[in-house]
Parts: C-alpha cells; structure tokens; sequence
C-alpha cells in the first residue's frame, strides 16, 4: 500500500515550471490553450479537502495492514453496503492503537479526509479509533467451521487420494480470470496433454456460493474429470467469504471427485481449504501440485531405464559365470566321478557284511552244534543205550519209586530197543 503520511509537507504548484504556458489561478479559467498541469489540479483538490471538518465514520474492518512501524493501513467497508470502502491511515500513536484491531471488527473512526498529492489519492487520516464490536461475518464463520468441524467434515481420513496422472482437469473460476489462466498455462507447461474444462462462476458476491454448488456438482458428476480446482485470485476478507459458505463446504466434503482449494494467497483462508482434498497457496501451485512435470517424469523413466539394464546385464554376467562354473565342474563333465567314492564305500561294506555273516553263521553253527551234543547227552535214549530202562504204569506215567507199584499191577517197559509188558509179582520197599 502506498505512503500516505499528512506530514509530508504538501507539494506546490510553480508557474514557472513551463515557460510555453501561463497557469491560471482558477479552474473556471482553464481551457485547450490554458489547461492545468496535473500538480496543479492535485493541489487544488487537497487545499480544498483540507477544509472539510473532522468527522466519525463507522464500518467493518475489511483489510489491515501494520507491518510498517508507524503507520497503520485499513480498508474500512461499509457494514450495510457491499463493495463500498474507504483507505484509512493511522500514523504514530493512532497507528499503535489501529494495530490492536483485526479484519472484522467494527470500528469507529475520528478523523478528517486527506489527500496524498503525489499520486492524488483520498484518504481518511485517523485521530481515534474504538471497537464497536466483534466482525459479525467472521464470527459466524468462526462458528461454522466448529459446527462443521464437529461433523467431521474436515477430517483427514474423510480426504481423498489426487491422481498420479490426471487426464481431466476440471477448473473452477471467475471468466477471464488471472487464475484461469495461471493454471492452464502451468498445467499445460508441466503435462502438455492434459485436458481442462473451466466452469465459470461469480467468484465473491452473492451469487457466488450457488454458481460454485452447481459447477462443482456438474463437475463431479462428470465421468471424464479425474480432479477439481476451485482457484480464485487474492482478496480482502469480505471477497473470499463466499468460499466459507456451509453449501459450498457440504458440496465439496460429498464429492467423489478429488477438490483441490486455489483460493486467494498464501495468507487467506477460506472454509473450502480445510474441507478440501488439497489446499493449493495460489492457482499457480495448484496446477503444480496436481499435474506431474513431465521433463522430470522422463529423467525418472531414463534413470530406471539405466536401473533396468544395469541390473539386467548384471544378472546376465551372473549367470554366465554360474554356467562357466557348472561347464568346468569335474562332476557335470564326468559324471561317473561323483560315484567312485560312494561305489568304494558300498565295496567296503559289502565286504564287511559278508565277513560279519561269515563269522555269524560260523557263531551259530558251532552253538548249535554244541547245543545238539549237550541235548544228546541228556536224552533218555542214551540212558537206554546203556542198559537202562523206563517203567510206566497204565496210565503212561514214569515210576521211579516202588512205592508206586502193587502186586499184580501191569506196566510198560521201555528198552533200548523195543519194549514188553510186565506184571508185578512182589514189591520190595
């Protein structure tokens, strides 16, 4: 914003500073022959305005500027008349004071009207300023976005993913707009092929809510759009107010289409930007953000494509020395080799095997052989052979006892060979 300070002393006209013309003293005497420099005509307007009475002005504070020690900057709005406002000033301590206060509120003024000679320019010099009340606009939006913020509308998980490779960009803007053009020339810049459909709309206003509801629900319903851009140049506060509208955020938190939120600059902010898939800083970074650059796209297919055949040629070369060393490998080229040392040890168990059955049948047989003799030993034949006998009585039982026998008892006599029948004369204890 321009300096404005009342105390710059007031710039004077000289008549002599063009020789070719006379000035006249006084407006009703100018004409084609006799016109007044500009300096001149700025004075006038000045010495006339500097007689008009100190007054108080009420209004809403639609823009402030105190990033200048000193002097206070303020776009002071009428609170019932849209689009109507007045710059005012605030130097020294009525600077201090003007800094306190914020876009919104409302204020009222003392002060008198001031004219900046340099470049002609009305303004209204402040002496006093007091606070009527909180800005009514931007406490409701306070209280909407609460509201709307307790409904979850603003929640991350409710965000959706932008597209990696747009083909269809859908832009929302004011017709013949700097921001129209600032995303289609960077957007095209970046991905030369990408298509964009601009709805055009009231962009502050009131007609500006309604238009932006339908074009984003025309948009949205649009197979072809893969991504919004609602963008808007930069504003005063009560410029941007339509963006916070509860419509306009129900319309974009139900869309199926990503939105991304271009309104303004970096500093101002809107409802839209927190219900939004993506807040863009200005139209410029929004074309940015949503289309990829394709001079970078390409750096990246060439560097994966040197990726690809680095790692192809390495697992070629690989491979080659992985069937160099099966080509060279005794074992693959004589195979027979791999079974001389397992053909050995079965040798060498074969032989151990038959010399252990060997030895085990020998084992056995000499047991057995001396089991035979032992069993021959003790059989009651050899006791026969010698000359001895067996007795039983009728029923086959062996008598060892006379005590067993009767007289007239018949019993069985087992020889060495054969055997007789006997009757028992007398018994002998």
């Amino acid at each position: 914003m321009m300096n404005m300070n009342s105390e710059e002393p007031p710039l004077q006209p000289d008549p002599s500073s063009s020789v070719s013309r006379q000035v006249v003293p006084r407006a009703a005497m100018t004409s084609p022959e006799h016109p007044w420099p500009v300096t001149m005509a700025s004075w006038t307007f000045s010495q006339a305005i500097s007689t008009w009475p100190s007054f108080w002005l009420e209004g809403q504070i639609q823009e402030i500027n105190a990033r200048r020690a000193g002097s206070t900057y303020i776009t002071l709005a009428d609170s019932q008349v849209s689009n109507t406002t007045l710059e005012v000033v605030a130097f020294g301590a009525t600077s201090a004071q003007a800094a306190q206060f914020h876009q919104g509120d409302r204020v009222l003024i003392h002060g008198k009207p001031n004219l900046y000679q340099r470049f002609t320019k009305l303004s209204f010099l402040a002496q006093e300023i007091r606070r009527i009340g909180q800005g009514d606009l931007k406490q409701q939006i306070e209280e909407l976005r609460k509201k709307l913020k307790g409904e979850g509308l603003f929640d991350a998980d409710r965000k959706l993913a932008l597209p990696e490779f747009p083909h269809h960009i859908g832009l929302i803007c004011a017709p013949q707009a700097r921001a129209e053009g600032d995303v289609k020339r960077n957007a095209m810049l970046r991905w030369p092929t990408i298509q964009i459909t601009s709805e055009y709309v009231h962009v502050q206003g009131e007609s500006c809510p309604p238009d932006v509801i339908a074009a984003v629900k025309k948009l949205d319903a649009d197979p072809d759009i893969d991504v919004i851009i609602i963008a808007r140049g930069g504003g005063a506060f009560a410029d941007l107010v339509g963006f916070s509208d509860e419509g306009v955020v129900r319309a974009v938190s139900e869309c199926s289409t990503p939105v991304v939120s271009a309104i303004g600059h970096e500093d101002d902010w809107t409802l839209l930007d927190l219900v939004a898939d993506l807040r863009a800083s200005t139209p410029t970074d929004a074309a940015k953000r949503v289309v990829p650059d394709v001079h970078e796209q390409l750096e990246l297919i060439d560097q994966l494509r040197f990726t690809l055949q680095s790692d192809l040629q390495s697992l070629v070369t690989s491979q080659l020395q992985l069937m160099h060393g099966y080509l060279t490998n005794p074992h693959l080229t004589h195979p027979m080799s791999m079974l001389e040392p397992y053909s050995q040890q079965l040798e060498r168990l074969s032989e151990r095997l038959n010399a252990s059955l060997h030895q085990y049948v020998d084992s056995e047989t000499n047991a057995i052989t001396r089991s035979q003799a032992t069993l021959t030993a003790l059989s009651p034949q050899k006791t026969l052979d010698r000359g001895y006998s067996i007795i039983r009585d009728e029923d086959g039982h062996v008598l060892s006892d006379a005590s067993q026998l009767s007289s007239g008892q018949l019993l069985a006599l087992l020889l060495r060979h054969g055997s007789a029948t006997a009757r028992v004369e007398n018994v002998h204890d």
